[in-house]
């Protein structure tokens, strides 16, 4: 793989990082906040490849206009001596260039790239949830919430509440969550969302367990919209011990996957 060939997976590379970050499709990869840092990303790599590419044809046209002029010495007989070893090191410097050429399996580099760019990865379900334990933190604060009923709550926040703060600014209100199901290993199910530090590759599932008007069939990986209360109910992650609230539901609806799976609201 010659420069130029590097300069054009470098310039693939940007643009699929430009693809992504113009897309929902970044958001199976990393939180929406990184964003910003995920396009500059893209455009640094096009900038470098696009220089790279620059410098080789630069470096090209040189060394032809070099070759024409020792070609025109020679027509004319005006060549020395010591040009003559110039240019027999530049010949010999060429030919070790050419003599190494780099193994063709580099260009598998470039499937990664079409995979980026072709296949979008489903969002972490159900098969992560039930064999990595809650990761509920205690929020740092509990922001007053508005008036509204029912209140459209994120499920970390919901869940964070009912445990540390005890339900406290939850009694009395009506909630409505958005997750996925996840059954436990003894049916148990789970309302989930996986939470973000950065990316994807450190997702970690934060639940909710679900009493009162269950739905009769439950899938694993359904989005489900719950409308429910609050109860001082819990339990505990058979994985990690990790708390886990309950939320008594009235009412569950289907609904799609939402644009961005994850719950950023996680130690933010």
């Amino acid at each position: 793989m010659n420069r130029q060939s590097q300069a054009a997976v470098l310039f693939l590379l940007g643009a699929a990082l430009l693809h992504a970050g113009t897309t929902d499709l970044y958001l199976r990869y990393v939180k929406a906040g990184l964003q910003p840092l995920l396009l500059a990303s893209g455009a640094v790599l096009i900038v470098a490849a696009l220089a790279t590419a620059w410098y080789e044809w630069r470096r090209g046209k040189s060394e032809r206009e070099e070759h024409e002029k020792h070609e025109n010495r020679e027509t004319h007989g005006l060549r020395e001596e010591g040009e003559k070893h110039e240019d027999q090191e530049t010949h010999q410097e060429r030919e070790r260039h050419g003599a190494h050429p780099e193994p063709r399996i580099s260009w598998l580099l470039v499937l990664p790239l079409l995979a980026l760019i072709l296949v979008a990865p489903p969002a972490l379900g159900s098969y992560s949830a039930t064999r990595t334990g809650t990761a509920l933190q205690e929020p740092l604060a509990y922001p007053a919430l508005p008036a509204t009923d029912p209140l459209p709550l994120g499920l970390v926040d919901y869940a964070g509440r009912a445990v540390y703060d005890h339900g406290r600014t939850l009694e009395g209100r009506t909630v409505r969550l958005t997750g996925f199901i996840a059954l436990d290993h003894d049916g148990t199910p789970y309302l989930v969302r996986m939470a973000l530090n950065c990316c994807a590759a450190d997702a970690q599932p934060v639940k909710v367990a679900l009493t009162g008007a269950i739905p009769p069939v439950l899938q694993p990986d359904t989005w489900l919209t719950v409308t429910g209360t609050y109860t001082p109910r819990s339990t505990r992650d058979p994985v990690n011990n990790g708390p886990i609230p309950y939320l008594k539901i009235t009412a569950a609806t289907p609904t799609p996957e939402p644009r961005d799976p994850y719950d950023e609201s996680y130690n933010n």
